[in-house]
């Protein structure tokens, strides 16, 4: 068992508790904490003095709104890069320059660094020329854009207590749900969304505190939240940890070469595994056959080992690869409806002219 500490003290059976909640749901109410609290058997104030504990351990990343970005009119991909050794750490630099930029990863292949990138509706670069500039300004030697073609699953639930297993569940998230979403964000939509992303007030009525910034009240903020959440514009309000310092040490994108007939069968049969955070698939390449791609999460190789034996064992699938992040560039949220994105492009629109 991998133990875990919180600045200088042991998490205790509660604490993981807590995270166990918050991960799945942080409760849209006046008073969260105390809903918590509730669940847990602690009084409001002390869940409160927990999760900063926990936050300045760095096991909670943050606690906000986590929405689709495809569904509020952005494009993002998966992107793969082969870039020298010795160019690899100002390459990442130069990628996590753009604020669209949520994951960067080294990984154990060729294809040695991978990326997430978003680019707002109004982009002028578009996607692809946005790669395009990545792809220049990192000295990439070669760059494959892997956008998803269909979503099987996104949403984990890191299990505090039994790390990684064959447990299965229903998918949080999947492809019906990002198909059947509003698609008509308005500018009441946006206000509400530049407020929810944000990382949630450590006081008793957080929105309270968030509505009079937005100038309403809380009833009004928390309509509007849980509007966004049925159109399912909002796919969840919830925690999300630093994996390592939450023990989870590990994590493998697991790539399987799968036939095209078997795709949504083998698709679905992975997404129900809790301990797959995403599962999708992807275009292929002739030097990189692999559709679909499902990353588990582990608090050890060999727990990210033993799952993927599991889904390969049930799908009857051998010819796959594990790629296990060697190195952490960037992990943070897109920042939606903001203006950073537009000063980013406007530097570097020039790139290759």
């Amino acid at each position: 068992m991998v133990s875990t500490t919180t600045g200088s003290r042991m998490m205790d059976s509660t604490d993981k508790d807590i995270l166990n909640f918050i991960q799945r749901e942080f409760p849209l109410e006046r008073e969260p904490f105390a809903a918590i609290g509730r669940e847990v058997g602690l009084a409001g104030d002390e869940v409160i003095r927990r999760v900063e504990a926990l936050k300045r351990g760095r096991v909670i990343r943050q606690i906000s709104a986590i929405f689709d970005t495809r569904v509020l009119g952005y494009q993002s991909t998966l992107v793969a890069a082969k870039i020298p050794a010795d160019k690899l750490n100002a390459g990442a630099k130069a990628i996590n320059s753009h604020p669209g930029v949520s994951h960067n990863y080294e990984r154990n292949n060729e294809l040695n660094l991978w990326y997430t990138v978003a680019v707002p509706p109004d982009s002028r670069l578009g996607l692809e020329g946005t790669v395009d500039v990545l792809h220049h300004i990192s000295g990439a030697e070669k760059t494959r854009i892997l956008p998803t073609l269909k979503l099987f699953k996104i949403g984990v639930t890191l299990d505090m207590n039994a790390g990684a297993t064959a447990k299965k569940e229903a998918p949080q998230y999947g492809e019906s749900d990002r198909q059947s979403a509003d698609r008509n964000i308005s500018d009441e939509d946006k206000a509400a969304v530049r407020v929810l992303q944000e990382d949630v007030p450590l006081t008793p009525r957080p929105f309270d505190l968030w509505g009079e910034q937005a100038g309403r009240g809380y009833e009004e903020l928390l309509e509007r939240a849980f509007d966004l959440q049925r159109r399912k514009i909002m796919r969840r309000f919830s925690a999300v940890l630093f994996h390592r310092k939450a023990g989870f040490r590990a994590n493998a994108m697991g790539v399987w070469k799968v036939p095209d007939e078997r795709i949504e069968e083998v698709g679905n049969m992975f997404a129900q595994y809790q301990a797959v955070s995403h599962c999708y698939q992807r275009p292929v390449y002739e030097d990189w056959p692999y559709a679909l791609f499902s990353m588990v999460h582990g608090r050890s190789v060999e727990e990210c080992q033993s799952l993927l034996d599991a889904m390969s064992e049930e799908s009857g699938l051998t010819d796959y690869a594990s790629l296990y992040s060697t190195r952490e560039y960037k992990k943070t949220r897109v920042r939606y409806f903001t203006p950073e994105m537009e000063a980013w492009e406007r530097l570097y629109a020039g790139v290759l002219r």
